[in-house]
């Protein structure tokens, strides 16, 4: 094995644990921005493309379990700071506290419910990005 051959296997290695850059170049990278899109757009993807679209639609739904998640917890947290806390600030601390953790655990549990674990979640959005791109292009031309 030649030093021409290690190298490109580091470069490949690497390319793999950066992979997250491309999609950060794709969606943030950009010298325009995307027009916005509407839910009906994300429905015609979902429907059109028949791997991507349902793994699209389940994380989509998966948000909701985050923000009841969210509610939840900043509510319940923030009530028992009240209870017995009373102080202003100690109640937004543990409200927000508490919405944070709510979140991350709603995020778990629609992580298991939809089985999230099983799809590439960021290929999925990316993949809706592409479609978006080529959908405007085509409406512009």
């Amino acid at each position: 094995m030649g030093i021409g051959e290690h190298f490109e296997g580091v470069k490949r290695h690497w390319a793999k644990n950066f992979a997250f850059l491309d999609y950060f170049k794709k969606v943030y990278g950009r010298d325009e921005s995307l027009p916005k899109w509407s839910d009906a757009d994300v429905d015609e993807f979902i429907a059109s493309d028949p791997v991507y679209g349902p793994q699209l639609k389940a994380l989509r739904e998966s948000r909701k379990f985050a923000l009841a998640g969210a509610l939840i917890g900043g509510t319940h947290l923030g009530g028992v700071a009240v209870k017995y806390s009373k102080a202003p600030h100690g109640v937004l601390l543990a409200t927000g506290f508490g919405a944070v953790c709510g979140a991350v655990f709603g995020s778990e549990v629609a992580e298991h419910w939809y089985q999230l674990y099983k799809m590439d979640k960021q290929k999925a959005n990316l993949r809706f990005i592409y479609w978006w791109e080529d959908k405007v292009a085509v409406a512009e031309t």
